[in-house]
């Protein structure tokens, strides 16, 4: 029985040797369990992975890769799934926000038969905008996507050998890992825990990076997009059918006596505002098609940390 421990790194140079440290003490000590710990840089400009290397070089269990920039942490994650070699994967931040010992919970429920442990937060120490948008995010991917998402969410999350099969068969371009592995429907677990304060360095999970997670998860996984679309052209369609019999029948009583320029300008605003709003969503849906087309990786491994090129 192998457990991998798969940790993207993105800027996380001070807090890898703790990581390791904690890992080491509380997980790769147990006698009952195989482990290796699979470490991915994501294009960190700082010295993570010099660190990585370091960490490598002192425990052979800790296996490294470094992509050629940054792909973001999914690609990262995937990479880290596509290279482990355990029974089963546990997917840890390498900002020491989650308690280690969630992983022998999460161990325990794997035992048990279900092929996928979710890590669900019961409490976090951040801000009340965070928080929101946060809640706000997946809210709006349980009532579109995946009804049976913790209301909080997830980052941590366990899966087995069988589902990290499926999930690289998928080799699916600008979608959300997390939902892939929702939507693969193998039995799912849920364990709870309360979030840590961050107390080294600065969350790299920028606005720009939430909004792209977002639209990949409504675009791949839910049909809200185009349905939305086609609600506004038809209650447009309908609006402008009422207003056109509305004003014949007021000409045929003679109570317009001159037309008014202001409500003809406001109409063709908004009819041109949602036309261009139509051809958003649709160039969103042609330039995925397009991007997938194209059969680019997901990510490029640069170094291994053993100096063998991979593709």
């Amino acid at each position: 029985m192998k457990l991998s421990i798969i940790v993207p790194v993105y800027y996380n140079e001070p807090t890898l040797w703790p990581l390791y440290n904690n890992l080491k003490d509380k997980i790769l000590s147990r006698n009952d369990l195989e482990c290796e710990i699979v470490m991915v840089n994501d294009g960190s400009k700082d010295k993570s992975y010099e660190v990585m290397q370091e960490i490598s070089n002192h425990d052979s269990r800790v296996k490294i890769y470094s992509l050629s920039r940054n792909f973001g942490a999914h690609a990262a994650i995937l990479c880290g799934l596509e290279c482990c070699t355990g029974d089963c994967a546990v997917v840890k931040a390498a900002d020491l926000q989650e308690p280690t010992e969630l992983i022998h919970d999460m161990v325990e429920s794997w035992k048990k038969g279900f092929n996928v442990v979710l890590a669900a937060r019961k409490s976090r120490p951040e801000g009340s905008v965070s928080v929101f948008f946060s809640n706000l995010y997946w809210w709006i991917v349980r009532k579109t996507s995946f009804p049976n998402i913790p209301k909080s969410g997830f980052d941590i999350y366990l899966v087995d050998r069988k589902v990290i099969d499926v999930v690289k068969k998928l080799d699916e371009k600008n979608s959300a890992l997390t939902s892939q592995i929702l939507w693969s429907g193998f039995r799912t677990d849920i364990v709870y825990y309360d979030r840590l304060e961050r107390k080294t360095g600065k969350s790299r999970w920028t606005l720009k990076k939430k909004l792209r997670l977002v639209t990949d998860t409504l675009y791949s996984f839910s049909t809200v997009p185009i349905t939305f679309v086609s609600a506004v052209g038809f209650l447009s369609f309908l609006a402008a059918l009422l207003w056109a019999i509305v004003t014949f029948i007021r000409k045929l009583c003679g109570q317009i006596e001159v037309s008014g320029w202001t409500s003809l300008f406001i109409f063709n605003l908004a009819a041109f505002g949602i036309v261009m709003l139509t051809l958003g969503i649709i160039g969103n849906y042609l330039w995925r098609t397009f991007d997938a087309s194209r059969r680019r990786p997901p990510y490029i491994i640069e170094d291994n940390g053993t100096e063998e090129q991979h593709k």
